[in-house]
């Protein structure tokens, strides 16, 4: 790597929001570090477009591997500032019973081994300007609903580190942050016009776009806001009281349409 460049490590970065932080990264100048679990191709598509990057693989299930790549990393790596957190797993279950190895999954990718590696991050990374960590969640944090019940109770476990970390960090140079997306991309078994229908329900009823969410990631990186702090990008849909996920909303919207 060009160790004359700030490094990021993007945890699932070969697709979807993290390929979009990753790539608004490397455009930004820095060397870019693509985790992904399954997705080679697209993490070395990507890596390939930008100026200074790498893949690496992990499986976010194994919190030690995790932990071990992020210690592996800071031997090698000078400069590394940031870590972004935004690999997830998004899978259905819901209030009336959740799904017991769903939910463990859940809560360990989401929650658990994403706040291990901001604890080794923080504790290994060498830095010239103190580390930053941003822990990308959900608008679902501020506005629940009974969907998706382990995805969002697993969203609040990461939200929650978010200011034990700040509060508990040894360098004041160093920053946690939390990114909250709304409906920003297609999920679940959504089409096309669900899709449409779902990214508009929010309070300005427009489209977030995914480099909206890029953008916000590269600025909570230049480390201007105080630490402990969540940036919303949604167009205020957390803001919203919403009783049921939009994907299930826009259905209805589509049927009745």
């Amino acid at each position: 790597m060009d160790t004359s460049r700030p490094a990021v490590l993007v945890t699932g970065g070969a697709k979807r929001l993290g390929g979009a932080i990753a790539q608004k990264f490397g455009e930004a100048g820095w060397h870019v570090i693509i985790h992904y679990h399954s997705s080679s191709d697209d993490a070395q598509e990507l890596a390939d477009t930008l100026p200074s990057s790498e893949i690496i693989q992990c499986d976010l299930a194994d919190g030690d591997a995790a932990v071990r790549m992020v210690h592996d990393l800071s031997a090698r790596t000078g400069n590394w500032q940031c870590l972004v957190n935004c690999a997830s797993v998004f899978e259905y279950d819901d209030m009336r019973a959740l799904d017991p190895a769903l939910s463990h999954n859940a809560i360990q990718v989401n929650a658990i081994t994403p706040a291990r590696m901001a604890q080794a991050y923080l504790s290994a990374a060498r830095t010239t300007s103190g580390a930053c960590v941003i822990n990308v969640t959900d608008m679902k944090i501020e506005n629940t609903n009974p969907d998706f019940f382990s995805y969002t109770m697993s969203k609040n476990a990461l939200h929650s580190a978010i200011g034990m970390l700040s509060k508990g960090r040894s360098n004041s140079a160093d920053r946690i942050y939390g990114l909250a997306p709304g409906a920003i991309l297609a999920s679940h078994d959504q089409s096309e016009g669900e899709t449409d229908i779902s990214h508009k329900l929010n309070l300005l009823g427009r489209k977030t776009g995914a480099d909206e969410i890029a953008d916000a990631a590269l600025f909570l990186a230049g480390r201007n806001l105080a630490s402990g702090q969540t940036v919303f990008v949604d167009s205020g849909q957390h803001l919203l009281d919403q009783d049921r996920d939009v994907i299930y909303l826009a259905r209805d919207r589509a049927m009745e349409g």
